[in-house]
C-alpha cells in the first residue's frame, strides 16, 4: 500500500449523521472535496446537503442505487453492514469501514460479534480496501464516553473500579479518527485488510478516570477496588436515579481487560500519529467551554 495524493472524486459516506460520519463530512468539505452523504433517516441528516436516503440493512436496490456512481465508500455505521455494503457496491470502488476493538472483548455480544462478521466478510471478499478498528474514541460532539464518565464523576466523591483499575485503555480522539479515516481513503488498498487505530496513551483506567475528572473541572476523585460481582448490582440500582449514566455489566466486565495496542500500522501505513490524552481531552471540555 502507498498513499497517494489527495483524490478529489467524490466521498460517499455511508452513516452520515452519527458521530463519525459527520466529522467526515465535515473534513472532506474543508478539503474541498465532494461528498455524498447517505442516511436511512433524513430526518437526522440536517445541515448535510445532497443527502441520499439508502438503509443498510433494508432492501438492496435503494442501496445500491445510491452508490452506483461511487469510487470511494466510507462506512461508519456498524461493520455488521458490511455484507449489505459488499453486495450493493460498484466492485472497483475503494472501501473504508469503522468496526472496533470490541472484538477484541472475552466477553462478546452483539456488538463485538457483528464487527467480527463485517470484518470477516469484507476479508473474504478480496475488495480493496481496510476496516479500521478504533479503540473507545472521545471528543465528539454528543459522544457518551468521556462525556458520560465525567457526567457519573459528578456524583461520586471516589471512582469504584475492579480490579483497582489497573487494565490499560488507549482512547483514540475524535480527530485522529477522522484523519485516519482521511488517509486511509488516499490509500492505494491491494486487497482487503484490517488495522487498529488508536490514542498515543495507554494507562491504567484508574489513571485515565482521574485525567477526565481534572479536564471536567472536578476535583480528584480517588479509585477505590471494588470487585465487579458487586459493582453490577450497584449499576443496575443507580441506573434507577434520574441523571445518573447507565452502565451496563458487560461494560464493568470489561473494565478488567488491557485495551493497549500497537499502532505502528497506523503511523507508517496512515501517516497518523495521533495526540496524546492530555492534549484530546483539553480539546474536548476546554475548547468546549471557550468556543
Amino acid at each position: 500500500m502507498q498513499q497517494t495524493s489527495p483524490d478529489q472524486s467524490p466521498g460517499h459516506v455511508l452513516g452520515a449523521p452519527g458521530r463519525s460520519g459527520r466529522a467526515l463530512c465535515r473534513a472532506l468539505a474543508v478539503r474541498g472535496t465532494p461528498v455524498v452523504p447517505i442516511a436511512r433517516n433524513p430526518a437526522r441528516a440536517t445541515g448535510l446537503g445532497g443527502v441520499r436516503v439508502a438503509d443498510l440493512s433494508g432492501p438492496t436496490g435503494p442501496l445500491r442505487a445510491a452508490l452506483a456512481d461511487a469510487t470511494r465508500i466510507v462506512c461508519t455505521a456498524h461493520a455488521r453492514h458490511i455484507p449489505a455494503l459488499l453486495a450493493a457496491s460498484p466492485p472497483t470502488a475503494r472501501l473504508v469501514c469503522l468496526g472496533s476493538t470490541r472484538k477484541f472483548t472475552h466477553w462478546p455480544d452483539a456488538h463485538g460479534n457483528g464487527v467480527l462478521a463485517g470484518e470477516q466478510a469484507l476479508l473474504a471478499s478480496g475488495r480493496n480496501g481496510v476496516i479500521l478498528h478504533p479503540t473507545m474514541i472521545y471528543g465528539a460532539q454528543g459522544e457518551n464516553n468521556v462525556q458520560r464518565l465525567a457526567a457519573l464523576l459528578r456524583y461520586l466523591p471516589f471512582i469504584p473500579l475492579p480490579g483497582g483499575g489497573r487494565a490499560l485503555v488507549q482512547p483514540i480522539w475524535q480527530g485522529d479518527v477522522t484523519a485516519s479515516i482521511l488517509a486511509a481513503l488516499n490509500t492505494a488498498w491491494n486487497g482487503p485488510h484490517s488495522m487498529v487505530i488508536a490514542g498515543a496513551d495507554a494507562l491504567p483506567y484508574r489513571q485515565f478516570a482521574a485525567m477526565v475528572a481534572e479536564a471536567a473541572g472536578l476535583g480528584p476523585r480517588p479509585a477505590i477496588t471494588l470487585p465487579a460481582g458487586v459493582l453490577v448490582p450497584l449499576a443496575r440500582m443507580a441506573s434507577h436515579i434520574p441523571g445518573l449514566p447507565r452502565i451496563g455489566p458487560d461494560e464493568i466486565r470489561r473494565l478488567l481487560e488491557n485495551k493497549n495496542f500497537d499502532i505502528t500500522p497506523m503511523r507508517t501505513t496512515l501517516g497518523v500519529t495521533p495526540i496524546g490524552l492530555a492534549e484530546g481531552l483539553h480539546h474536548t471540555f476546554f475548547d468546549t467551554r471557550t468556543s
